[in-house]
């Protein structure tokens, strides 16, 4: 049955996940739908990334707590900070973001984009248990980067049942 996907599905859907430094919310994001999509055995309909709205961090790994609340859930990440780019807002499907100010700068900068097909949203906006902003831990302590996984969980879950 899997064999006989029609071949225009295969990468068909890409999702760019965004918060301000790319290193604790939107990397958390990104692994725990690259852990949901292959464990579906739906990865290769995805394209799937992360990003920041700033350039503080580029090339840097995810913070070492972000990283260690990721291991504790068996879920790995090799992904080093980018800021997003020009090209991102023309060729990713949906860009999701972590709170207003994330949204704000994304509006913000899609709108010098001619060719925007991107579909600018808050993940949480796809919260069964609608809780609409996914708060920036970086302050925080391990606890508070647990509560940003499960929040991206639920999330990435609904969104992925949205978009099959």
């Amino acid at each position: 049955q899997g064999l006989h996907r029609n071949i225009a599905e295969v990468g068909s859907k890409s999702v760019l996940f965004v918060c301000l430094g790319n290193i604790c919310r939107s990397p958390i994001a990104e692994a725990v739908f690259r852990k949901l999509v292959t464990d579906e055995n739906v990865s290769d309909n995805w394209a799937i990334d992360s990003s920041a709205v700033s350039d503080w961090n580029v090339g840097r790994p995810p913070d070492s707590r972000a990283v260690s609340c990721l291991r504790n859930h068996g879920i790995s990440t090799a992904h080093k900070a980018r800021q997003i780019t020009r090209e991102d807002f023309a060729t990713f499907d949906y860009i999701l973001c972590m709170d207003e100010s994330n949204l704000r700068d994304l509006n913000r900068k899609s709108n010098q984009v001619k060719n925007c097909k991107a579909k600018i949203e808050l993940l949480g906006s796809y919260d069964p248990q609608k809780q609409l902003i996914i708060e920036d831990p970086y302050y925080g302590n391990d606890s508070d980067f647990e509560v940003v996984y499960q929040q991206c969980l639920r999330c990435c879950k609904a969104f992925l049942e949205k978009t099959h």
